[in-house]
């Protein structure tokens, strides 16, 4: 059922008349009131009505594009490339580009679906997400319903390396091929000979470090090898730094550590030398992503390839419509192996 202004007003035990000064922000409103007014809008999740609104006719061009942080090079190289491909396939109601607007969540999950239910305010055209998600019912229910209701509203919906949510039948999906990934980066340093190798993740709660993780495990289950020990912590350079104290601590002798991102991977390598330890000669290091960095690192990193550019140009061909979706879904993106200096055999 459609939630209207006086819903709103109902809820928040104000007149619609204050609602509408609230919601247009053209007459002064006590904080209090304001404050119950956007909690009731929040709630009810009610969107200003109809197309005709100068509003709505003014940001009908509007793309999104929801990242974690903007500073990681990989969601820049999506989010430039979508970007890219919305200003070429774009056509906006002047006959001009759509607005395509970055939104940094931090990771926040909250800040997700804020941007969500923003976005469904402004009646954008399309929204793009990109990354891992968080692996929380509450979350995912919470989003299912938002990409149902920009759907319903006319939105196009890409989720860009991401995997589907459970319960939602209406976005594209553009998924990453992380578990192989993780798989063949194992099954690399087992056929170097490594048996003791540990494994800085990504966050816990994370799909992406999940699903690396799974990859990685169910490698060296095949070989019947033991699992390393293994350090959750954040997808940035100081948690592969921390981690590597740990890692060396419950055990001394591992000859490879598997990073959960090539980032992580430099802080790995960091906290290596500083206790006189040589990669690759001491302990092999991957990464996973192929930054542009990685084939500059000292050694070159050994990591695993994701086509991120290729990837967020088609995010943005998909969520402009200009490639149509096939029926039974996309196929995964897949994953390639890139061997370079940071790995070898171990010693002995």
């Amino acid at each position: 059922m459609t939630v209207t202004l006086a819903d709103v007003a109902d809820r928040a035990g104000v007149s619609p008349a204050t609602v509408s000064r609230v919601l247009n922000g053209n007459y002064p409103v006590a904080a209090a009131t304001r404050e119950r007014v956007l909690r009731a809008v929040e709630e009810l999740d009610y969107v200003p009505n109809g197309p005709a609104s100068s509003l709505a006719a003014a940001t009908s061009d509007l793309v999104g594009i929801l990242v974690n942080d903007i500073a990681d090079p990989f969601f820049g190289i999506l989010a430039g490339a979508a970007q890219s491909a919305i200003g070429e396939h774009g056509s906006g109601r002047g006959g001009g580009e759509k607005l395509a607007v970055v939104c940094n969540t931090g990771g926040s999950p909250e800040r997700e679906l804020t941007y969500l239910t923003l976005l469904q305010r402004q009646r954008a055209a399309a929204v793009i997400l990109t990354g891992g998600t968080l692996e929380d019912p509450a979350h995912l229910a919470a989003t299912a319903a938002k990409l149902a209701r920009l759907a319903d509203a006319g939105t196009r919906v890409v989720l860009c390396g991401r995997p589907p949510v459970p319960g939602d039948t209406t976005a594209t999906t553009l998924a990453f091929d992380n578990r192989t990934g993780g798989r063949l980066l194992t099954e690399h340093l087992l056929a170097l000979g490594h048996r003791r190798i540990g494994y800085v993740a990504g966050p816990a709660d994370r799909t992406t470090t999940r699903h690396r993780l799974e990859g990685h495990r169910a490698a060296l289950a095949a070989a019947g090898v033991p699992e390393g020990p293994a350090v959750y912590g954040r997808y940035d350079r100081p948690s592969g730094y921390e981690a590597t104290a740990e890692l060396l601590r419950r055990d001394p002798a591992l000859t490879a550590v598997v990073a959960a991102n090539d980032t992580v991977a430099l802080g790995v390598c960091a906290a290596l030398r500083e206790r006189g330890l040589s990669v690759p000669d001491d302990v092999s290091v991957a990464g996973f992503d192929d930054l542009p960095f990685a084939l500059d690192a000292v050694p070159a990193l050994t990591t695993v390839r994701l086509p991120l550019h290729e990837a967020g140009l088609r995010a943005g061909r998909l969520a402009m419509g200009a490639e149509a979706t096939p029926p039974e879904g996309l196929p995964p993106v897949p994953a390639e192996l890139v061997v370079r200096g940071s790995t070898g055999r171990p010693r002995g």
